[in-house]
């Protein structure tokens, strides 16, 4: 999982294809006579009660806390990877990503926060997040251009990013505790460490465990997707008769990619874009969210992959220039996936939930031609500097 192969990227590629689509039916569901099924079909209720267990909700509801968990448990798979054999398993490794990923948070964060008001203070995070599928996907464009330490430099940035998004979640975007509920996940978490520490190769006993954690954690006020990440990190990746990790990922990265992420995007892409004009895009946090991820993306990855580097803790990545660490600090700014994410448990009003789409939108796709522009910049640069030579 530490270098994108060929293969991966025509993967990526098809993924981030298939995620387009997705959003522009959602933008044309939105904004033409379909607009009144496309809402009531995504607020269709769903559901029973039964003792103290809701299982209640509207459609746009269930994608959030059941197929994105399951979306997590593959993000939290990968992660796991990473730090295990792959781009952050050595410390000289990880030293420059996770350096540069405090950097792609902190800043789009800051930004956000200095240009909104306080009554939009939960929406710091969305700015801070980078979709892995899209920004691998638009390096998968651009084929040789971008060399094979670059694109793994840009994925370990990418998941230690979602790792920074999904502390945040856990954290700052759960509701009030039920205690019988929080009682239910530890002991399910228990439980998958018993499983763990066996270290019993079949998916099935960590997959029933993760089910009921989901469970209580939907129920505790704690965040559900929370417990899809729980569960990957319980995962083995070595076991009697091979990876049980490696396998769960390989059976997840197909629907993951070509099903939930592309069905999220759907119930969640869809700006109203009648009447819309240059007062709406020059809104607070519509602007706070677009500049956090065009501009303080790339400063704070840029400015934190310069520091670490002068001050000798680690080195760029084999032959990379920096405008080539530019070009993939402003492709960290394609958020949408997971941005709009956050952006949907930030906020509940429609009107709002609007203008964090597209803030996203725009950002994320104003980051993309800038990163595939830069690296089309640089690659002139070292043609002509070739033919120049003497």
């Amino acid at each position: 999982m530490s270098e994108p192969s060929a293969a991966g990227s025509s993967e990526a590629i098809k993924a981030s294809m298939l995620l387009l689509a997705a959003t522009f039916a959602a933008l044309i569901f939105a904004n033409t006579g379909l607009a009144g099924a496309y809402k009531s079909v995504l607020g269709t209720e769903i559901g029973f009660d039964v003792w103290r267990f809701d299982f209640s909700s509207s459609l746009k509801e269930w994608i959030k806390n059941a197929l994105m968990a399951v979306f997590f448990v593959f993000v939290g798979l990968e992660i796991k990877a990473e730090f295990q054999e792959g781009a952050l398993a050595g410390r000289s490794q990880a030293m420059l990503p996770f350096a540069g990923a405090a950097g792609g948070m902190a800043a789009p964060a800051l930004i956000y926060l200095l240009l909104t008001p306080e009554s939009f203070d939960r929406g710091w995070a969305i700015p801070t997040a980078t979709d892995i599928a899209f920004a691998l996907g638009v390096v998968g464009f651009l084929g040789k251009r971008v060399s094979a330490p670059l694109r793994a430099f840009l994925l370990a940035l990418a998941v230690i990013d979602d790792l920074g998004a999904i502390l945040v979640i856990a954290l700052f975007y759960s509701g009030a505790l039920k205690a019988w509920a929080v009682l239910g996940m530890a002991l399910s978490i228990m439980a998958l460490a018993a499983i763990s520490m066996r270290n019993v190769p079949k998916l099935w006993p960590y997959l029933l465990a993760g089910i009921v954690l989901w469970i209580f954690t939907l129920q505790s006020g704690i965040n559900a997707t929370l417990a899809g990440v729980i569960t990957a990190l319980f995962v083995p990746l070595k076991a009697d008769g091979g990876s049980p990790l490696h396998r769960l990922a390989h059976g997840l990265k197909t629907p993951v990619h070509f099903a939930i992420m592309p069905i999220f995007a759907f119930a969640n892409a869809g700006v109203p874009l009648t009447g819309l004009g240059l007062a709406d895009l020059a809104q607070p946090l519509t602007l706070g969210i677009a500049l956090g991820l065009i501009l303080g993306k790339p400063l704070g990855i840029v400015l934190a992959v310069f520091a670490t580097v002068k001050l000798g803790f680690a080195v760029l990545p084999a032959g990379a220039r920096w405008i080539e660490i530019l070009a993939m600090a402003c492709l960290a700014g394609i958020g949408f996936t997971m941005s709009l994410f956050v952006g949907t448990l930030a906020f509940t009003d429609e009107a709002l939930i609007n203008q964090v789409r597209l803030g996203v939108l725009g950002g994320s796709l104003v980051s993309a031609l800038l990163g595939v522009g830069l690296i089309l910049t640089a690659g002139l640069m070292l043609v002509r500097g070739r033919t120049s030579g003497p």
